[in-house]
Order: C-alpha cells, then sequence, then structure tokens
C-alpha cells in the first residue's frame, strides 16, 4: 500500500522545527477568526509573543512573511530592497517572496514593509501566490458596492479571490462592501490564507495517467448508448441478442425477467441482481468513493482489487456501502461480479489461541494474503469463518449471526501514550529485525544492522511527549510503511512512512536528511495538521480506524490500513508484555446532529468554555463509527448530567476536555 495525498496546498507546507509557538488560548479565544488563527499559529506561520493582537494592522513585511513560511519558498537574492535591514530573517523572507514572483517594491527601490497592507494587495500576493503554485485561476463578476474603488491592477486579483470563496466582502445592511483600500488586520490575513488552503485543495492536480506501451493495440471505438442484458451460465455472461439504445429500456426487460442478471455496457457489467463490488483496474490506480451521485465530492477511496459491498446501479454510478454508510463510484472504477462468478473474497478467522486473522483477496490478481489483527472477541469462535466489511461488524459464514467488535489498538486514540521506555521499543525493532533475517528472504539480508529503524526509540519517546502522538503506534506506522526500515525509500531517502509515495507511481516520494526528519514530517505535516487534529482538512477520529472512520479514510487507499497498524501495535504490545491493550476506556460518540460535539474545558456548558468542536459526521452503522474518544474520568456536573473527561485530540498543549455522557457510547 501506497498512500494517495488529497490534498494539494498542504503538500507545500515543509514545516520542519520540532517545536511550535503557541498563543495564549485567551489571545484569540473567542475571536471570530480563532479556527484560521489558531491553525496558522500551531503551524509557526503566524507568530506570536506577549504583545501579539489578532486586531492589529498587518504590515507587507508581516504578509510577505506568512507567504514565505507558509509555501516554504527557497532562498533568493534576486530582488533586493534599500530599506531592509540586512541579515535579517524578515528581510530574507520578503527576499524571498519577491524571489518567488509573490510581490514587488516601489519605483524607488523600497519596499516598505512596515507600511500596513490593503485588503486589495494582500488579495494580489494570494493571486500572485496561486502563479508560484501553478494551480489553475479563474475569474468572476463582482458586485461590491465599492467596486470602483479597487485599482486597475488588482482587479484580476480580486476577481480570482472572489471566485474562489477568499474575498466574501463586508456585509452590510445596504450591500457588500469589499474596502480594497482598508488596512488588513492579522485576523484578516489569517482568513485570507485560510481560504486560500481550502480553494487550492479544491484545485489540486490529478494525478498522471499510465501512458500505453509503444505498440499497444487501440481499444475498439463502443458506442457509449449500447446496452445489452445478460443471462449467467456454465460460468459465463451470456448477453441476449437484444440491443437497446437507451439503459430505461434494458432496465425495463432486467428487471422484468428472473433469468436476466446483469446489465452490460458494451462489454461491461454496471448492473448485477447480486454479487460484489471490486475496485477495477484504471490510471489512478484506486476507487474513488462519493457522498452522492454527482460524483463530485470524494469522500475517501479503495485500492484497486478490494472488496465493497454492493447495494445496487444507476445509469452513471455504482451504489456502494462500508460500515452503514452509502457511497458512489464511476462505473469504470468498479468491477461487479455476478454470485455464479464470484472466485474469491476476504474473510476472518480465528486462531486455536484466540488471534483475529483477516484474509484479504485481491480481484483483479486472484492472490491472497493473511495477517493478524490481535485478540478477538470471545463470542468468536475457531474454525469458524466471519465476513466484514469494516472490521467491526463481522457476520459468520453460512448464517445471520453478528459479532459487534472493536479490535482495541484500531480505536485506540493517538493521543493515548504508550507506557512503554525507549530501550524497550528499541528491543522489539531489534527482535523483529532478526526474525526478519532468520526468513531468508533476501529483502531482509543484513536487516539488523541496515534498517532505518535502529535506534530510533529515544526520538520516539521525545515525539510522543512534545506532539502527544502515541510513540507506538508511530513506529507501527513506519514498520509497515516501510517493511521494517528496508523499503527502498527508507534507505536511499530516509522516507519511513510512504509519503508523497503515490498509487500510481510508487517510485516517487520525499527525501529527508535523516529518519528523525522524516517522523517529523509524518507527524507536524498530517498526523496534527489534517488527520489527528480535530480541525484538521481530513480529521475522522485520531485513530487507526477504517474506511469509515480514523486516519485511514483519508490516509491510505488500502482498507485494511487501519487493521494492520493495530495488528502492528498489538505485536509490539505481546512483545514487551501486554502493558498497553486494554489499557483505556474507549468511547464512540454517537451524535449525528448539524452541529457537531463541543467538548468544553469545564463539565458544564458555557459561552466561554469551548475547547474545540467535532465536524458532523455521519456515524455509520448503529452510530458505530462516530468520532472515537478515550475517556479517562466521569463526573456529574452542575447541570446534572454525568459528563466524561476524554484525551483532547487537538494539538498540545490542551490534554483534556469534557463531553456529555449521553452524546457517546462507551466500548465494552
Amino acid at each position: 500500500m501506497k498512500k494517495i495525498i488529497t490534498f494539494a496546498l498542504v503538500m507545500l507546507l515543509m514545516f520542519t522545527p520540532l517545536f511550535q509557538n503557541q498563543a495564549e488560548a485567551s489571545t484569540v479565544s473567542g475571536h471570530q477568526m480563532e479556527t484560521e488563527l489558531n491553525y496558522w499559529i500551531q503551524k509557526n506561520v503566524i507568530r506570536v509573543d506577549s504583545k501579539f493582537n489578532p486586531n492589529k494592522a498587518v504590515t507587507r513585511g508581516e504578509f510577505a512573511s506568512y507567504l514565505a513560511r507558509a509555501l516554504d519558498l527557497p532562498t533568493s537574492t534576486k530582488y533586493t530592497f534599500k530599506d531592509l535591514k540586512a541579515n535579517s530573517s524578515a528581510t530574507q523572507e520578503i527576499q524571498n517572496a519577491a524571489g518567488a514572483g509573490l510581490l514587488s517594491g516601489y519605483p524607488d527601490g523600497n519596499f516598505k514593509p512596515n507600511e500596513k497592507i490593503t485588503r486589495q494587495q494582500m488579495a494580489g500576493m494570494i493571486f500572485k501566490a496561486f502563479r508560484y503554485m501553478d494551480l489553475p485561476i479563474e475569474k468572476t463578476n463582482f458586485t461590491f458596492k465599492d467596486s470602483h474603488k479597487i485599482s486597475p491592477n488588482f482587479r484580476d486579483a480580486v476577481s480570482a479571490s472572489v471566485y474562489l470563496g477568499i474575498i466574501r466582502g463586508d456585509h452590510q445592511k445596504n450591500g457588500v462592501y469589499f474596502k480594497p483600500q482598508d488596512s488588513a488586520t492579522i485576523a484578516h490575513a489569517a482568513a485570507f490564507l485560510f481560504r486560500m488552503d481550502a480553494a487550492a485543495e479544491l484545485l489540486k492536480p490529478k494525478e498522471p495517467t499510465t501512458p500505453e506501451e509503444p505498440g499497444t493495440p487501440e481499444t475498439p471505438d463502443v458506442d457509449p448508448e449500447i446496452y445489452k442484458v445478460s443471462s449467467i451460465s456454465n460460468g459465463q455472461v451470456n448477453p441476449t441478442p437484444a440491443i437497446y439504445k437507451n439503459y430505461e429500456d434494458a432496465l425495463a426487460v432486467y428487471n422484468a425477467s428472473s433469468s436476466v442478471k446483469a446489465i452490460q455496457k458494451g462489454s461491461d457489467i454496471i448492473k448485477i441482481k447480486t454479487g460484489r463490488a471490486f475496485g477495477a483496474q484504471n490510471p489512478k490506480q484506486y476507487t474513488s468513493l462519493y457522498s452522492d451521485s454527482s460524483l463530485r465530492n470524494e469522500v475517501t477511496y479503495i485500492t484497486k482489487g478490494r472488496e465493497m459491498k454492493y447495494v445496487g446501479s444507476g445509469k452513471d454510478y455504482v451504489i456502494t456501502e462500508i460500515g452503514g454508510i452509502t457511497y458512489y463510484a464511476k462505473h469504470n472504477e468498479v468491477d461487479l461480479v455476478p454470485s455464479e462468478l464470484v472466485t474469491g473474497y476476504d474473510f476472518y478467522e480465528v486462531t486455536h489461541d484466540g488471534i483475529l486473522t483477516h484474509s484479504t483477496y485481491d480481484n483483479l490478481t486472484r492472490t491472497k494474503g493473511v495477517y493478524s489483527i490481535g485478540q478477538a472477541s470471545p463470542a468468536m469462535q475457531s474454525g469458524k469463518k466471519y465476513t466484514s466489511l469494516d472490521g467491526v461488524y463481522f457476520t459468520e459464514v453460512g448464517t445471520k449471526n453478528v459479532i459487534k467488535y472493536y479490535p482495541y489498538f484500531q480505536f485506540q486514540s493517538v493521543r493515548q501514550p504508550s507506557t512503554y521506555s525507549a530501550a524497550e521499543l528499541d528491543s522489539y525493532v531489534q527482535w523483529a529485525l532478526q526474525d526478519r533475517e532468520s526468513t531468508g528472504i533476501a529483502r531482509y539480508q543484513g536487516a539488523s544492522a541496515k534498517s532505518k529503524l535502529i535506534g530510533l526509540g529515544e526520538y520516539l519517546k521525545s515525539v510522543e511527549e512534545t506532539y502527544h502522538v502515541n510513540a507506538m503506534f508511530i513506529l507501527a506506522t513506519a514498520i509497515h510503511e516501510s517493511d521494517y526500515g528496508m523499503s527502498a525509500n527508507a534507505q536511499t531517502k530516509n522516507n519511513l512512512f510512504g509519503i508523497k509515495v503515490f498509487d500510481s507511481t510508487p517510485e516517487t516520494g520525499e527525501v529527508y536528511v535523516t529518519p528523525e526528519n522524516s517522523i517529523n514530517a509524518f507527524i507536524q505535516r498530517y498526523m496534527n495538521l489534517n488527520y489527528a487534529n480535530p480541525l484538521g482538512a481530513h480529521t475522522n477520529g485520531a485513530v487507526p480506524g477504517n474506511k469509515v472512520v480514523g486516519i485511514n479514510v483519508k490516509y491510505a487507499s488500502d482498507p485494511n490500513w487501519g487493521s494492520k497498524i493495530a495488528g502492528h501495535m498489538w505485536r509490539i504490545d505481546k512483545f514487551l508484555g501486554n502493558r498497553d491493550t486494554k489499557r483505556a476506556q474507549l468511547g464512540i460518540i454517537n451524535y449525528t446532529g448539524p452541529s457537531g460535539v463541543n467538548v468544553r474545558t469545564s463539565p458544564e456548558v458555557r459561552n466561554d468554555n469551548k475547547l474545540f468542536s467535532y465536524k458532523q459526521k455521519n456515524p455509520g452503522y448503529e452510530a458505530s463509527f462516530g468520532y472515537p474518544v478515550v475517556i479517562v474520568e466521569e463526573t456529574t456536573g452542575s447541570d446534572g448530567y454525568v459528563w466524561y473527561k476524554v484525551l483532547a485530540d487537538i494539538n498540545p498543549p490542551s490534554d483534556y476536555g469534557w463531553i456529555r455522557s449521553d452524546l457517546v457510547n462507551k466500548i465494552n
């Protein structure tokens, strides 16, 4: 498995400092732009001190520095300005922004860094930032009451920002104003940059398609509106002679005849009465799953060849289901296999010593694999097979018996620290590498001396303490993604997490000076920026999870990435003495309303004690896949409700928060 990164601007945010500047909570708490300010403060783009005031006017120099840090612009001496101090970090950042084409000075050779930046000047720099990132830009008409005050050389920039939702204007009783000549505040700057981030997500470049090999015969053209209905016999799909010029006519015959099992469009099966759905071979090497039949909002994705539950089909889409949530996919990204032609599927079994194993099936290669997840549910029996597409609801094959079971490490928050020391983690690595060597497999030859995982225990524990991400989880992910530190990307690039290694181009990947730098990137640019952080772009819960909840939803195309990470954590824990397994009380937020769930600093509802909010989320089957939490304490609040004290998923320094107990289901 290699990840598909689904955002564009964040791929450019290469922040490397180990320690981040933090604003006092009172500085931005309750501010209209609180989310936007915290977003950039936590990433060290907006820096704070004891005099920090988000409502202070931002200067041209400050905003240039914000852009330089956000885009990690390369060092440049292409432009120099007469009024900048030599050998200053701010001067260098302004020069870097000028070298990247994001800004220019005045005709007299000065930049005037201390001059307050206007709203239209800010729009101009953002417009040039999109050009620097080589992202497509579209413009639109705008109808601000004061449009005539926008300088001609800024009109295109303002137009593009209006189109992308970066500029929204000031809504007043008699209309909407832009106030182009007004100075902007630090909070305005945070908001503009935050919306730029979101806009860049929408404009992310598509992954390159795989070119055909020279000499590959062209595929014959097929009339896109030719449909057939087919029966199944003797292991063959048998289309009837009749041809239908539209889907509706074929559907009428399909529904009227019990012997008809499928509808075909050209040679592709697009609808079946019973059977299984698998990811199809396609240039992306994965199947996108969308929220509705318009096929515009991608929610998650799975590796080609892997199974989904087939629900039904329309003319232009296939309906699938995972964890009680319905998804839609394009026909050319899904292979539908009628029940009569199914040759394999995923299933689970329990070993004689009570370990839950998962046997996977790839419909394209017809290959199988197996891995261990951890201790099985006591309700599961050795010798029986179970099926599950979410790793929680297990159906006994041949019966209707369903067992609900959450494998512990798959749903434990990564904010829960490990009890194991650096030396203990290092001892497991050495044992695992020697075990790999003993297999005789060529790629593990010399692993105990060459692996890039050797000696990382102390650094993992320091990162755990600083960033509140479980050291055992980090190690398990590195083991999985780097093949025990022996993959080509690990050995030649110190890339332990497959960062920027795509399904369609597995040879790519970022290069790091040391393995520790790779850990920094994984934590700062992925876990604490967008995945474990409840304010992040890809937040679905701070757990390994599955394709419905957790990091697995967006981080990996492999639908079993979360359970495989959990399996590595279980093996580490088992080797070191089983101290961490089932150590915490886990829970699942079950609220399904439109406003999400507030986590508070005290067990009561007040206007001033909201720590953060979990976004609205579809919890899936029987509300089983809301946001997972770790419950550390409970108390009765002044409102008479029982409140749970939980580990706060938000980035440090917030350790804990409170959630009303009626919004959470405990996991037994």
